[in-house]
């Protein structure tokens, strides 16, 4: 259950550069149901954020102090006298009592949202069981460290990215409601939990607060709505040069026979006898559904019991002898889109879908014009994203604590400490703040 609620959630929280372009919104409307390339190693996935720490109401301990160790209690800073900042009654809480302790740690302030040292270190958290599960069984102890490390070093930076996208989500007037009632009834459905309030109940058992959980859904499904909207609308690709890169590119296109696979598994691991027929008659209405019209990727995400639900149940591409026999025989008979029927396996009754059969040799235009596609919007996509996101940070009042700098984005980012009035001296503004899609300022910022 535990795996299954993170994996869940896991690419809605995504909010590094490279695992927006791929969890997000790296396939264009027109290219959606395309197979990815067969190449997966070629493939750059980077680690999704998590969501806020559970709701509490620790004391806490602002920006500006070196991060505190057991040994050694944090530096003592000289008095500043601030003009107005951003408010956050939070930060301001004094300790309780003369014994009280620092719950929480400020370690960087966005706007008038803060991220704590508990929030980084679940961010690092999961950044490592990121790592870890795209890692098994293809890399060596070696570029499994390296890419956890890569992954927790951009850990903090990925939660700034995150606060500024969803504060721009709210600004623009985004609600995602509806979305986030339709991907809890999902999570509900792949877990095999009866209500709603069975999958509260399991998500609370975990030590996951309830709202938190919901949030953490919320703000990964404004995020991808502002990184649409904001900057992928902004990127088109067209026929001529689809064609022109296949031309140039022909050689990547030289393969071995392959299939490239969806799947629908209603798992029978763990299941009594006498559950099995309704199992089945699950895994027989999921087919029916596709057969009549229903999206394969949404009854995947709704009726899968499989680790690849959170893709659309794509599988992977497969030459010949990379399958088991009976499994070979079949899909390799089958032609793009061909369903097979419910298939009895160890693990549970199983639908594949062929949704791509490449002949041996050079690939026909029409076969990988979708993969053409995504990598043209993919390699624009980085750089534009990159540049909004440093828009987004002159735009707003970001401050972080000594010691966290590099963390934020290094030497080379805008993430700076700052001044606790960057705003002094740029006039009062009326309202909220508005946002410039791309490039910088220009004079003075004009009010909402």
């Amino acid at each position: 259950m535990r795996n299954l609620l993170t994996l869940a959630t896991t690419c809605l929280m995504a909010v590094s550069v490279t695992a927006c372009v791929t969890f997000c919104i790296a396939t264009p409307l027109a290219a959606q149901d395309q197979p990815p390339a067969p190449a997966p190693q070629d493939q750059d996935k980077k680690p999704s954020a998590p969501g806020p720490a559970p709701s509490q109401t620790p004391t806490l301990e602002k920006p500006g102090t070196a991060p505190a160790t057991e040994d050694q209690p944090p530096a003592k800073q000289p008095a500043k006298t601030p003009a107005k900042k951003p408010a956050d009654k939070a930060a301001e809480a004094p300790a309780e009592g003369a014994n009280s302790k620092t719950v929480e740690e400020i370690i960087a302030r966005v706007n008038n949202e803060i991220i704590t040292r508990s929030e980084l270190d679940k961010a690092r958290a999961t950044a490592q069981e990121d790592a870890e599960q795209e890692c098994k069984g293809r890399c060596t102890a070696e570029e499994l460290r390296i890419q956890v490390e890569d992954r927790q070093k951009n850990a903090l930076k990925d939660l700034i990215d995150q606060s500024l996208l969803v504060q721009r989500g709210k600004d623009m007037g985004i609600s995602v409601e509806t979305e986030v009632i339709k991907r809890l009834d999902q999570i509900r459905i792949q877990n095999n939990l009866s209500s709603m309030e069975d999958l509260e109940k399991a998500v609370s058992t975990q030590g996951i607060n309830w709202e938190d959980f919901k949030d953490n859904i919320r703000k990964g499904l404004l995020t991808q709505r502002v990184i649409s909207q904001e900057v992928g609308s902004h990127i088109t690709v067209g026929k001529e040069e689809i064609a022109k890169y296949y031309e140039d590119h022909k050689q990547e296109y030289m393969r071995p026979e392959q299939v490239a696979l969806r799947e629908i598994v209603v798992s029978t691991e763990g299941k009594k006898d006498s559950e099995l027929p309704d199992l089945k008659k699950k895994a027989e209405t999921a087919l029916k559904r596709v057969k009549d019209g229903e999206e394969f990727t949404e009854i995947a995400k709704r009726f899968s019991d499989g680790s690849t639900a959170k893709q659309g149940g794509f599988l992977g591409v497969y030459k010949r002898g990379e399958l088991s026999k009976e499994l070979e025989d079949t899909v390799f008979k089958m032609k793009k889109n061909d369903l097979t029927d419910v298939l009895d396996t160890k693990q549970g009754y199983l639908i594949l879908q062929v949704l791509e059969h490449y002949d041996e040799g050079l690939q026909s235009l029409s076969k990988v014009e979708g993969e053409i596609t995504d990598k043209i919007y993919s390699e624009r996509m980085e750089p534009k994203l990159h540049e909004y996101l440093k828009t987004l940070r002159e735009q707003s009042y970001v401050v972080i604590k000594p010691g966290y700098q590099d963390m934020a984005g290094g030497g080379n980012s805008e993430i700076q400490e700052v001044s606790a009035t960057p705003e002094a001296s740029k006039g009062p503004k009326k309202g909220r703040k508005k946002y410039l899609l791309f490039g910088k300022r220009s004079g003075t910022a004009s009010g909402a």
